[in-house]
């Protein structure tokens, strides 16, 4: 396959920098579009060659434009967890994500890769999984042979989920255990969600919608107790309702867990 240019906004995030060195393996040119434009030379300082990069906010039209601007390819990896003053999950998730696939098209790209997240649902009554099916519907009237890619909760080195669990399940010896741990995980590898997507760039196919999760369902308490001998702790679970676990003030360090569809369900 000839090099072609792939642009990937939020490509010096967890998943995006992975997505990033799998397009470079699979031979393309990547430009990474990003807010922290200097991080991308200390994350690829070791690549060779066929990577650019360039100051990107997925809320700004002129920076949007710029960096679709020749791609063969677009890839949006951008999400957040926290809402804060005015970026909220809507303004990320429905309004930057609709102006990236717009734009996309606009410039003349063949394809556009959209990282949602599984169980997206428009309907949903949490504002963050209602963001993302409504993302998802955006994404697909601006961009029609758009693929979706619906990625589970995600470990690997520097994630938001095993890592902070880790940390705290060695420093509490009685650990809130939120719905009773009856919410079902199926963790997938970030590494390998990365190679599917370019698995999914370079394979001509019908499919639009991609649910990625991991070989094994675990309930949530399984999961802790699976965690917490691995790190040789052993602490005491304390089943929490989730209205009292939003009100303690540490569910930052849990929103991919609670974030998830599944969470929302027991």
């Amino acid at each position: 396959m000839p090099s072609r240019r792939a642009t990937v906004f939020g490509g010096t995030g967890f998943l995006g920098r992975r997505i990033v060195r799998h397009l470079c393996d699979a031979g393309f040119i990547v430009r990474v579009a990003s807010r922290h434009h200097d991080r991308c030379r200390l994350l690829f300082s070791s690549a060779v060659g066929g990577i650019e990069s360039i100051a990107a906010d997925v809320n700004d039209e002129g920076s949007v434009r710029g960096a679709v601007n020749g791609a063969w390819t677009v890839v949006n990896a951008v999400s957040f967890y926290t809402e804060h003053g005015q970026h909220t999950y809507r303004s990320v998730h429905v309004g930057a994500a609709r102006r990236v696939a717009r734009l996309a098209r606009e410039a003349g790209s063949e394809s556009l890769i959209h990282i949602s997240g599984i169980g997206a649902d428009a309907g949903s009554l949490s504002r963050y999984i209602r963001s993302r099916g409504q993302g998802e519907a955006a994404v697909l009237d601006a961009f029609s042979s758009a693929k979706v890619i619906r990625p589970a909760v995600m470990f690997g080195p520097g994630d938001a989920f095993l890592t902070p669990l880790l940390a705290m399940l060695r420093q509490m010896p009685a650990f809130p255990l939120f719905g009773g741990g009856k919410t079902k995980l199926q963790p997938a590898y970030v590494e390998d969600v990365a190679e599917a997507i370019v698995r999914v760039l370079q394979t001509p196919t019908a499919h639009q919608v991609y649910e990625l999760a991991g070989p094994q369902i675990y309930t949530y308490r399984e999961l802790l107790r699976n965690v917490s001998a691995s790190a040789g702790a052993r602490p005491v679970l304390v089943p929490v309702p989730f209205r009292l676990w939003l009100c303690l003030g540490i569910q930052r360090e849990f929103s991919p867990i609670l974030q998830s569809p599944g969470a929302r369900a027991d």
